[in-house]
């Protein structure tokens, strides 16, 4: 099961051998505690969509340095 925040990143690999990967950031996480389904905006277009990731997905959570000195 992916857990995710607001902020952190979906990666999505290729289908196919050489297909890149798809990654976007997470706006929202509308599943309790962190689970999906995830709001994404995708990098490479910049559009918006609702994902339930399958197998092929997992999240990179991004550490926010604010506040620190």
């Amino acid at each position: 099961m992916l857990i995710a925040a607001v902020g952190d990143r979906l990666v999505v690999r290729g289908q196919r051998a050489g297909e890149p990967e798809r990654e976007g950031e997470i706006l929202g996480v509308r599943g309790d505690e962190g689970d999906p389904p995830f709001l994404v905006r995708w990098d490479e277009a910049g559009h918006e969509s609702l994902v339930f990731p399958g197998t092929d997905a997992y999240v990179r959570h991004v550490v926010s340095t604010e506040g620190s000195a």
